[in-house]
Order: structure tokens, then sequence, then C-alpha cells
């Protein structure tokens, strides 16, 4: 049977009972008071069938899996136990990271009644340009790199663009130096030059060394970072690194699985896919990280040209200062993007990075 179509009004009255639940129960939890609220009936919030739901308390979705979730809970009771629980019909895509309102069911499963507000959303564009939301509430977005399989420049401007977009911050991590060989992997350090040069900072690891490993701790502290690249570059290994499991409290076996990691594909250079669901893992006294499954592709079809050029944040102080206001940066004389460019103050490359991403979202 099809969904149900609700109309405006339906809409309004739904995020308005969400967003009241959202504050009754941030304001008012168990987890403030220590009190237990009275148990909520089953036909009021949709449970699983037959079964009794306990009160509304905030919790984390710390993985997605279709039409279940992993919830973990913030109650002061059961802090820390995850959950797999069904979300109710009424509300939105969840995604991991997202805060929500949820109530537990006698058999560790639950029902997510209500989405908390989001700080931000990250979504990446499908094969139809639909947005398709990855993760929420992050801080930071972690590139990740590695002598295999070989970098490239107009990816790391993608992930760069969509960081900017939304307003994240940015880093590069250059993972398996140890792999590094000084002829193959040349083009390597100019590469990552050019962005230090941009402002964008840049930290180089080793999960096989440990190298680099607690600078990358220090940068990431108190913050939410989700960490993408292409498959094989090793960000589940690093995930790994980066969690010291034997500092977690026994009581709390639900956080300590570690990241799967995978293999790069013989002959090919290429990672195989060894995260199949984006999920977020603890760093116990620090931050938290989120690894979302690997891409070869980023595509950036959802934005327009000034959404783009805004992306590449060293243009700005020239894009407004073309003689012709529709200038295209192309031929046209006065442009001050291509006369930056000329004196050296804009990287040719990141330039014919902005133009070729640009052919991917413009009609031909």
């Amino acid at each position: 049977m099809a969904k149900r179509r609700l109309n405006q009004q339906q809409l309004r009255r739904i995020d308005s009972n969400q967003q009241q639940r959202g504050k009754r129960v941030a304001q008012d939890s168990p987890s403030d008071t220590g009190a237990e609220a009275a148990p909520i009936s089953a036909t009021q919030s949709e449970p699983l069938a037959g079964q009794e739901l306990g009160p509304e308390v905030p919790g984390l979705v710390i993985c997605h899996y279709g039409q279940q979730l992993d919830i973990e809970s913030h109650a002061e009771h059961n802090r820390g136990t995850v959950y797999r629980c069904h979300q109710r019909s009424n509300l939105p895509p969840l995604v991991t990271g997202d805060n929500v309102v949820w109530q537990a069911a006698d058999d560790n499963s639950g029902v997510v009644v209500a989405l908390q507000e989001r700080r931000t959303i990250l979504s990446r564009p499908n094969a139809h340009g639909d947005q398709r939301p990855v993760a929420a509430n992050v801080d930071v977005m972690a590139i990740v790199i590695a002598p295999l399989p070989q970098p490239f420049g107009n990816l790391i401007d993608r992930y760069l663009v969509a960081a900017e977009s939304l307003g994240l911050r940015a880093v590069i991590l250059l993972n398996k130096t140890d792999l590094l060989d000084s002829t193959r992997d040349a083009f390597i350090e100019p590469l990552l030059e050019l962005y230090k040069n941009i402002g964008y900072p840049v930290i180089r690891v080793s999960t096989k060394s440990n190298g680099g490993i607690e600078d990358l701790q220090q940068f990431l502290a108190q913050q939410t970072a989700v960490f993408v690249g292409q498959s094989g570059v090793g960000k589940s290994s690093l995930i790994n690194s980066l969690r010291d499991t034997s500092r977690l409290p026994d009581d709390m076996p639900d956080l300590q699985e570690d990241a799967a990691v995978g293999e790069l594909s013989a002959g090919r250079d290429k990672g195989t896919h060894t995260t199949t669901a984006t999920r977020l893992y603890h760093l116990i006294g620090s931050g938290d990280l989120i690894d979302s499954p690997g891409i070869r592709e980023f595509g950036l079809w959802h934005m327009d040209q000034h959404q783009l050029i805004a992306g590449f944040i060293e243009f700005k102080p020239f894009i407004d200062k073309c003689r012709f206001r529709d200038c295209r940066h192309l031929h046209e004389p006065g442009c001050a993007l291509l006369d930056a460019r000329d004196k050296g103050l804009i990287n040719p490359e990141r330039l014919t990075s902005y133009f070729h991403t640009l052919s991917t979202i413009t009609p031909a």
C-alpha cells in the first residue's frame, strides 16, 4: 500500500508535537531528575506489537540499518546501552548523529518518537541528483587520502566545497604514510602543500607506526567528525587506532565494537567497501567519529555556479572584482580571477578543478 501523504497542516502539527517532545525531554528527563516517568501506553506511540513502552528519554542515533536504528541511551539509568529501535512513520529520515527522543520496550528494543533539532546535516547526492542525508550534527569533515588508492585533487576539492557549504571545519589526513614511495608518490607533497597554502590543516598519520595519531586526537577533541574518502584509504583502520577501547568502561560492551577493515582490490589498487552503514564511534574523553561508506565519487549536482565557486575559498577576494557582472572567468577581459591566476595568487590547478566540477553540474 502506498504511504499516505500528509497535508501542510498535518505536517505543521507533527513538527510542533516533535518540538514540544524534545523540549519536555530536555527540561525534565529522567537523566536530569532521576525520577521515573509513568510508562506510556503502547497505543499512544506506535510500539512493537503488544509491548508497553517506558518514558520518553533522550538518545543518539549511532547507526542506521534501513528501517531500524541503533539508539544509544542518554538516560541516567541505562546510559551508553544500545537499543535496536524502529521509528514512528511520521518522522523524517533519521541519520547517524541525530539526537532523538525514544521509548524503550522490554526486550532491548524501542521506538523513536521525535527528532531533536539538528546543527548540521551532511547529505550526499545520488545518481539522480536527489539529496541523501548521511550524518547529522557534524563539526569537522576529515578528508582521508592515502598513497594507494592514488589521491586526486578534484575529489578533495569536491569534499572541501561540501564542507564549506555546510560551515564545517575541514582537515586533510594523509594516511598510510608508511607506504609512501618517493618515486611513485612524488606528486603528493606538492598536493598537500597546495592545500596548506590555501589555509586547510594537513595531518600525516600511520596506523602501523601510530605516527600522528596523538596530533589527530588533539585536533578532533570535543568535536564530532565525519571521515570521508575513497574506499581503501584506511578510514576504518584509522578510527580503530584513534579509539582506545581498553579505556572503555566494562559496563559499556555495546561501544567496544571496532570498525570493519578491508584490503585493496588485488591488481587494481582500489579499495573494497568494508563499511556498509554509516556508524558513530566514541573517543573516550574526546570527541566522536562517524565512519561513512567509502565512495569514489562525490557529486555536487545540487549546487549552482555561485554556490560552487564560493566553496573555493581562495577565489572569494576576486570573484566580485571582474569588469563584467556576468563574467564566466574563461577569457573575458578584465576578469579578476584570471588575473589572480596569472599573478600566482590562485593556483591554476584549482581553477581547472573548479571548471571541471562546474561542467558536471551544468547542462551541456
